[in-house]
């Protein structure tokens, strides 16, 4: 096999994830509070060539010696978190940021966390009898309460209220109020480093620090994060960049296949000649 199929083929692969990461992308248009993933590309090991000194003649503009690549490969794969599009739905149990931050969730009984810009909460009963603030999924919602983390917990006969800056209130039918604690928010410092998972969340991979990701931010007007009860931010997937990004992709994966067929055709006409 030569060195133009190789070169094709490696470069078809990076395509390949391409194509199905952006799939994806377009798939999930209409869920909320999903992130764009976006990858990256990067050159493989390259080969240094040097011609013979007898390619060095009079009026010769270029160098003797030239490069040749191996393809590419796909090397990074992260969200973009850019803002998405809120709309108000009314909903008590629906919440939305605006800004920079994500909200974050207990996955498990270890108390392993998760995080999401996916607001569109539940009130829902627990195995203890309690009503909190959980996803569709089930996974509580983190909030800091007389200075610990726990899970957001609406007493009996209180409606749940989300201030701007993140505080928590219950309001009962009087409209006598109780305090539920801060909502805990994070904001991404290398966003790269957050792996998109299962149920529309990120996580923090095995190995890597989590504060070297994620720092505790508290919404207010220096920051520009603020919290907005009964509304959801929509997908950050523009369509139109997605299908103009498609075609240009589906096209370089073409041009790698012709490439390929190209260099089969060679190689037969090669084997071919006979002295």
């Amino acid at each position: 096999m030569n060195s133009s199929m190789i070169n094709a083929m490696v470069s078809m692969n990076g395509l390949q994830q391409k194509l199905d990461l952006m799939a994806d992308n377009i798939a999930n248009i209409n869920t909320v509070g999903y992130k764009r993933k976006e990858a990256t590309f990067q050159d493989l090991l390259n080969t240094m060539y040097e011609q013979p000194e007898a390619f060095n003649q009079t009026g010769r503009l270029t160098p003797l010696g030239f490069s040749q690549g191996w393809g590419s490969r796909l090397s990074i794969i992260q969200p973009n978190l850019e803002q998405g599009t809120i709309t108000d739905t009314g909903r008590e149990s629906d919440i939305a940021i605006q800004g920079n931050a994500l909200f974050e969730v207990i996955v498990d009984g270890e108390g392993n966390r998760a995080y999401t810009r996916n607001g569109a909460f539940q009130l829902t009963v627990d195995g203890n009898g309690d009503t909190i603030l959980a996803t569709a999924e089930g996974y509580p919602v983190v909030a800091t309460v007389a200075g610990r983390e726990q899970r957001v917990v609406v007493p009996d006969g209180y409606k749940l209220r989300v201030n701007a800056d993140g505080s928590l209130q219950g309001v009962a039918t009087n409209g006598d109020t109780i305090d539920l604690g801060q909502l805990k928010l994070v904001q991404p410092t290398r966003p790269a480093a957050l792996t998109p998972v299962a149920d529309n969340l990120f996580a923090v991979a095995d190995g890597i620090n989590v504060d070297d990701v994620l720092q505790n931010i508290t919404p207010n007007a220096d920051n520009g994060v603020a919290v907005r009860q009964g509304a959801l931010e929509q997908s950050n997937v523009n369509l139109s960049e997605e299908m103009t990004e498609l075609i240009n992709v589906q096209r370089a994966y073409q041009l790698a296949a012709r490439a390929i067929t190209s260099s089969d055709t060679m190689m037969g006409l090669a084997n071919g000649l006979r002295r």
